[in-house]
């Protein structure tokens, strides 16, 4: 028997005033709140099982919404997700439900709302990566921290790191942008250990302190120590992210 750990949070961050971040960690939801500690979750491998975090747009009206509203239609949707096909089909009806919400508010601040999102699917021997945006997946191995989604983000300018701009999203603008999901599948072993996070943890954490905390903590302490180190980087934006663990029973 294989069963999947996932240890998550979702945290404002320092300066921002409120969390536009969501969660879903199977049916769970965490949508535009705040947890104090990381909740560990665990299922048995079998049934698709998607982790995600979807970062409502910063600086744009009802970030948190178009967020909350894409991690509950994912959530609803996870265990029918077992092909890349079924996950850019779900991730495009997440598109267009972000805008038909929008447009009910024709002029008002819902208008342009939008969101990343990051994720993956747990099935029993493989798994799926899907983003669109820059909320980032890495897989951990021995060989050091990967990363396997793709950053929807033009390129960097020298001297810098990250950028806060996005080339898609879900949502986003005031007239309707289809989306082209990027979905891939991974092979899936006892032990492999996958990170799903928003910008707040990679924009202020470099990747290879990243690597490090992940290398040295266990799955019970790993997601609070990423958390701290966002933190003690000044904690620019809201923080959300989860670490999966798939082990045998």
């Amino acid at each position: 028997m294989r069963y999947v750990t996932v240890s998550a949070l979702s945290h404002p961050g320092l300066l921002r005033e409120r969390n536009e971040d969501s969660l879903v960690v199977g049916p769970w939801t965490l949508c535009a709140t705040v947890t104090e500690s990381p909740q560990t979750l665990v299922f048995p491998l079998g049934t698709p099982l998607v982790v995600a975090v979807a970062d409502g747009l910063g600086g744009h009206p009802g970030g948190e919404v178009a967020s909350a509203l894409v991690a509950r239609r994912v959530a609803s949707l996870g265990p029918v997700l077992s092909s890349e096909d079924a996950v850019r089909d779900a991730l495009s009806a997440c598109n267009r439900a972000v805008y038909e919400a929008a447009g009910g508010d024709a002029g008002g601040e819902l208008a342009a709302m939008g969101t990343t999102i990051a994720g993956i699917v747990v099935q029993a021997g493989s798994l799926l990566v899907f983003n669109v945006g820059d909320s980032r997946v890495f897989a951990a191995s021995p060989d050091g921290l990967r990363q396997v989604s793709v950053d929807d983000s033009p390129p960097l300018e020298p001297g810098r790191r990250t950028t806060s701009i996005v080339t898609q999203c879900l949502g986003g603008s005031r007239s309707y942008r289809a989306v082209r999901p990027h979905v891939t599948a991974e092979p899936l072993s006892p032990g492999d250990r996958y990170l799903i996070c928003t910008d707040g943890l990679t924009d202020p954490v470099p990747q290879d302190e990243l690597d490090e905390l992940i290398r040295e903590n266990d799955d019970g302490r790993v997601a609070f120590e990423l958390w701290k180190a966002a933190i003690a980087a000044g904690g620019p934006d809201n923080i959300t992210l989860a670490v999966v663990r798939v082990a045998d029973a």
